[in-house]
């Protein structure tokens, strides 16, 4: 339980650094430049690393350290809690940031920089918490460092079903973040969390349900089993196939592509009740009638 306890402090002083950088950095730097870059660079540093160690936690804990999948999983519920609570608007994530591209909020440029914010917050990530295992802290890392020259892929099904997995992980990931996209943060926070830590419970055995190609990246990509484009197919185009096919169901279109609403019909945003109709109609009606009497009354030539 020792190793546990430190891994638990490990992952809350990671917030805790992260949640510094961001307020220090929104005082540094102009809004444009926290929102593209440092806020998604913290963000991302803040989930590759606490991803990294529960996964550890996942694989080597059960024979490990006696304690099953469960543990894993509530610590997985709660550090979305707080990921959701103090990212600040960064996503971490981009098909999220591709998703926000096409919705028309936000330009090349800045979705670029996004992306390129989020390959180095995960790689940074991915680098600190080496590091911190290299250190052997508990008999968690002691097993981690022996075992990581040795990793294997996370795929353990075909690939056609491992990127159907990943996109489907992905498809109600980005479906369950449209709907509440514009809730208050109270509602949509344990909603997105308790959504994650469903998708990872399902998808796990299959694929590691990683639904983050950034994440993904660094976290499986050099692990052998696999080809680079077999990981492509499965970690990248699996949750950006996901996510189109979640934003043209929840909009009908895709604003940046095409304007044409191919799933609803167009309504009016505006409903005039029938009863107001009914009465401006009978109001309309001894009006018409004067004016044909009037018309009706004039000399003809």
């Amino acid at each position: 339980m020792a190793g546990l306890n430190v891994s638990i402090a490990f992952l809350f002083l990671v917030v805790g650094v992260c949640q510094a950088l961001r307020r220090l950095s929104k005082r540094l730097l102009s809004p444009g430049t926290y929102g593209c870059l440092a806020r998604e660079l913290a963000g991302s540093l803040e989930l590759c690393t606490s991803c990294l160690e529960l996964r550890m936690l996942v694989e080597i804990g059960p024979w490990g350290g006696g304690f099953g999948p469960d543990v894993a999983l509530t610590l997985l519920f709660f550090l979305f809690v707080v990921h959701g609570a103090s990212f600040d608007g960064a996503s971490a994530n981009p098909t999220v940031s591709l998703q926000e591209f096409l919705l028309l909020e936000s330009n090349l440029a800045a979705t670029a920089a996004k992306l390129l914010a989020q390959g180095a917050g995960t790689g940074l990530g991915w680098a600190v918490t080496k590091l911190y295992w290299s250190w052997e802290l508990t008999h968690f890392h002691l097993i981690q460092n022996l075992i990581a020259s040795e990793c294997s892929s996370s795929i353990h099904t075909s690939l056609h079903h491992a990127a159907f997995v990943e996109g489907t992980c992905s498809f109600v990931f980005h479906l369950v973040l449209l709907k509440l996209h514009r809730s208050h943060q109270m509602y949509w926070v344990p909603v997105l969390a308790a959504t994650v830590t469903f998708l990872t419970y399902t998808a796990r055995p299959f694929t590691g349900a990683f639904f983050n190609p950034a994440l993904a990246t660094v976290t499986t990509f050099h692990c052998s089993g696999n080809s680079f484009w077999d990981y492509v197919q499965v970690y990248w185009l699996g949750p950006l196939a996901g996510m189109l096919a979640a934003l043209l169901l929840y909009q009908g279109n895709i604003p940046r592509l095409f304007k044409k609403n191919l799933l609803y019909s167009q309504k009016s945003k505006y409903r005039i009740p029938k009863a107001r109709v009914a009465a401006h109609m009978e109001h309309d009606e001894p009006r018409r009638k004067r004016k044909g009497e009037k018309s009706n009354s004039e000399p003809h030539a």
